[in-house]
């Protein structure tokens, strides 16, 4: 690296520093001249970068905004911070943000040396976040595997436990990664059966990228976000049931805790209740919706759910000793 390149790296490093910097102060810090400084701010700005110049005495440069992103300079410990940030983001889902929170830790891990990508593995190891919900989890590397080989048009290899209990390896031509509710879906042409499938996440493991990269499928559908949404809805159709129930609870948290649009509408009925017409589903799943969306409710319809209620309510009833009580007040 050029010794003008080198200074024009330190320099941006400082200006990115949320401050005004004197003229004097940076061509002290670089060992240049303050006219060399000037010339290196009007080379920054040539590149892209907004810096800002105030006049007078106390006058300065600062870093602002601009209409575009520029590339950042972190040092180890802020590349650390953000790895570990966007690990948690993409592991447990945040509504309106997961796919791109996945999109930018498969940049950042792509340039980590090896030494940072060590650190953010063992804090990754030596942590546990606690999961909001009921939704299953996911491999943060897993889904950078994934998001790597969907952009190179490479080839993957993975170990998949299907919802029956059926363990596979899979060859696929991965697509898209779509979040949707609480858990990640993987858009992807199955070489072995010759046709589209959607995995969860959650249930594979071991992927890596074989190496071979083909050219781009067209998906037989708009986005691949629709094409989830058609697939989910075909096989909850099946189940044949469609909940309505009455939930005291705030319209906008019971939506959150229900799994979010995936799991039906949500419609208010005052500040502390609210009106819930399910997706079609299956009887256990509208159920233990229900039990874990923290709040009383009333099912309307339809009766098989009443009673799968009750026949749950039973079992739950009889496993707990009616002379027992657990103290859970403790947190040790």
């Amino acid at each position: 690296m050029s010794e003008t390149s080198a200074r024009l790296l330190n320099l941006l490093s400082l200006l990115q520093t949320p401050r005004e910097w004197p003229g004097s102060e940076l061509a002290e810090r670089l060992r240049v001249t303050p006219r060399t400084i000037r010339r290196d701010i009007e080379r920054l700005r040539e590149l892209g970068y907004p810096v800002h110049a105030t006049m007078g005495a106390e006058g300065g440069y600062r870093l602002a905004a601009g209409t575009a992103m520029p590339p950042l300079l972190l040092d180890d410990e802020e590349a650390v911070a953000i790895a570990v940030g966007l690990r948690s983001t993409a592991g447990h889902t945040i509504e309106g943000i997961e796919e791109a929170s996945v999109r930018a830790l498969a940049k950042l891990e792509q340039v980590l040396p090896s030494r940072l990508r060590r650190r953010v593995g063992t804090l990754g190891t030596a942590t546990v976040p606690m999961p909001a919900g009921d939704g299953p989890t996911v491999d943060p590397e897993h889904l950078t595997v994934l998001a790597a080989a969907i952009t190179n048009h490479e080839r993957v290899r993975f170990r998949y436990l299907a919802g029956a209990g059926a363990r596979s390896r899979r060859l696929v031509e991965p697509h898209r990664l779509v979040a949707a509710g609480r858990r990640w879906y993987l858009v992807a042409y199955d070489n072995d059966r010759d046709d589209w499938r959607i995995f969860r996440v959650d249930r594979l493991s071991e992927p890596f990228p074989t190496g071979v990269r083909t050219a781009p499928r067209e998906l037989p559908a708009a986005d691949a976000g629709a094409y989830v949404r058609e697939r989910m809805r075909g096989m909850t159709a099946a189940a044949g049931h469609r909940a309505v129930a009455t939930i005291q609870g705030p319209a906008d948290e019971v939506a959150a805790r229900l799994g979010g649009p995936a799991a039906g509408a949500v419609e208010p009925l005052g500040e502390a209740s609210c009106r819930w017409r399910s997706a079609p589903d299956a009887l256990p799943w509208l159920a233990v919706r229900l039990a874990m969306v923290g709040h009383e409710f009333t099912v309307h319809e339809p009766p098989e759910l009443v009673g799968y209620l009750r026949a749950m309510a039973g079992r739950v009833n009889r496993a707990v000793a009616p002379d027992e009580t657990a103290d859970t007040s403790g947190s040790e």
